[in-house]
């Protein structure tokens, strides 16, 4: 648990900042993450048709699975990152990954 300051502004400020920041990490990581999935998906289907190679399904759908947990990991460890601030942090903290978010 953080510590109490004299000036609760302060504790707002970071956790806007904290949430900005990670917001506009995520945004702009997702759109990367998506072009270069998209790309390889193009790539991929063009050479099974081909035939130059062929989809083990289960392998794939298994490492989807695996993403999705690393997923999932990363929004448990986020949440608790955020969750260290006070109400007034956190809403704070929250309005700055919705800002994040927008400008990402």
């Amino acid at each position: 648990m953080p510590e109490k300051t004299m000036i609760p502004y302060l504790e707002m400020g970071g956790a806007f900042v904290l949430g900005l920041s990670i917001g506009y990490a995520i945004k702009k990581s997702f759109k990367v993450l998506l072009l270069v999935l998209g790309l390889g998906l193009i790539f991929v289907f063009l050479l099974e048709n081909q035939g130059a190679i062929t989809i083990n399904e289960a392998m794939l759908q298994s490492k989807i699975e695996l993403g999705m947990d690393s997923f999932q990991a990363m929004l448990v460890y986020f949440k608790e990152r955020l969750g260290e601030y006070t109400a007034m942090g956190s809403m704070s903290a929250v309005a700055g990954f919705l800002v994040g978010l927008k400008l990402g």
